[in-house]
């Protein structure tokens, strides 16, 4: 349990950001699940490694053949 002064500050805190106009609490979970992309990083990595190895083999291919 918080006691009556940690209360106290973090309700200061909470007035002060919402006077600043920021967002004074944090994101939930599905906030920021929402704003993530559909396709993963590595997905993506895998993608460009595909595409950029397939256009360096049809130079090489083109070049020495």
């Amino acid at each position: 349990m918080p006691t009556e002064f940690e209360m106290r500050k973090k309700n200061a805190q909470f007035a002060s950001a919402a006077r600043a106009g920021k967002k004074p609490t944090k994101p939930s979970r599905q906030e920021k699940l929402a704003k993530r992309s559909p396709i993963s990083l590595w997905a993506l990595g895998m993608v460009l490694f595909v595409v950029v190895g397939g256009v360096i083999f049809e130079i090489a291919r083109i070049l020495f053949l």
